[in-house]
Order: structure tokens, then sequence, then C-alpha cells
């Protein structure tokens, strides 16, 4: 059976609006709800949930911003269906004119703040955390770059991603290359 993965990125950004409803809209919210900053809601997604939150983000304004860590476009955007900031965080295979051209096409059509970034000895997995669970039950682990590492490099990019887009606080991590993280490739 063939995965339609356009249908499975819609549906789950059909998912997303629905929790982000359930979660502050009026009073049939949650309980917490005044916890929540509607104006500062972000989505970062790994595999397919990358691929979602550019999806979400097509059909959801209130997603502020969105990273997509390792994760293919389906479909890929179109020029002015995402003027709000996106991060793309890959493994080093996902660069221009790399395998997976939906990067490329996404690239061209973000028309926010975007950053392109890849990982030198990342695999799919670095930028989840399957593989520091198979580490920690005694599985080898296979990629150059240690599963603690990757976790390490998403935590920091992705933290000061959405630090800068929803909460104004600039990072010199996003300006470019530093000797603290060689692995880390600024891409265009």
């Amino acid at each position: 059976e063939q995965i339609d993965f356009n249908f499975e990125t819609a549906s789950r950004a059909t998912d997303v609006s629905f929790v982000i409803d359930q979660l502050t809209h009026g009073n049939t919210a949650w309980r917490l709800a005044h916890l929540i900053d509607k104006h500062q809601i972000g989505m970062a997604g790994h595999s397919l949930g990358g691929g979602a939150a550019a999806a979400t983000m097509i059909a959801d304004p209130r997603v502020r911003a969105g990273v997509d860590m390792d994760g293919a476009f389906h479909p890929a955007p179109t020029p002015g269906q995402i003027d709000r900031p996106f991060l793309m965080l890959g493994r080093g295979d996902h660069t221009p004119g790399g395998h997976d051209t939906t990067w490329e096409q996404a690239w061209a059509a973000l028309g926010g703040y975007k950053k392109w970034l890849t990982v030198t000895g990342a695999d799919h997995f670095s930028f989840a955390d399957l593989e520091v669970l198979q580490k920690q039950a005694g599985f080898p682990a296979q990629p150059a770059l240690s599963p603690e590492r990757g976790m390490e490099i998403t935590r920091e990019y992705v933290t000061a991603f959405f630090d800068q887009t929803l909460k104004g606080i600039c990072s010199p991590l996003l300006d470019g290359p530093t000797p603290d993280n060689p692995e880390v490739l600024f891409q265009n």
C-alpha cells in the first residue's frame, strides 16, 4: 500500500489546528489556556512531522514560526504560502542539489525570516531521541555524530530559533557558523 504523504501532512495540520482550538478557544478552552500566548505559537516536527509543520503554517496563520527537522515537504510550499519564520535543520545531505529536492523548493518559496542548517555526521534520527534511547538500552550507535551531540545541537538551535522569532531574544547562534558547533553548516 502506497502512503499518500500529502494527505498525511494535511491531516496532521488539521489535527494541530484542532488542538490549538481546544486549548485556546473561548469558554470551552482548556482550564489553563491563560498560560498560552496565542500570538507566540510555534511548531517543530521531525521527519513527516517537519513536513506537517510547514503544512500547518500554510493552513493556520496562528502558527507564527515553524521548524522542519530532516523531513521532506509534502508538498513543498509555493511562494506566498509561508511568510513567517521557518527553520530547516537536517542531516548533511540536505544541501542545495541534494537528493531531497523539496528542500530547495521550500527554501525558494519561504518568504519570511529563514535559516537552512545542515549537520555534518547526522543521520535521520539525530534530531529525535530514538538513538539516545537505543544507546541507553545497549544497542550500538551507528551515526558519525553521537546521539547526545545530535540532541544537544537540536535543542540549542531550535530553542534559539523560537526564542528569536517568537520572543524577540536574539541569538548569535543563528548568525552563522560557530567554533563550538563545527558540525552545523549554514546553507544559502
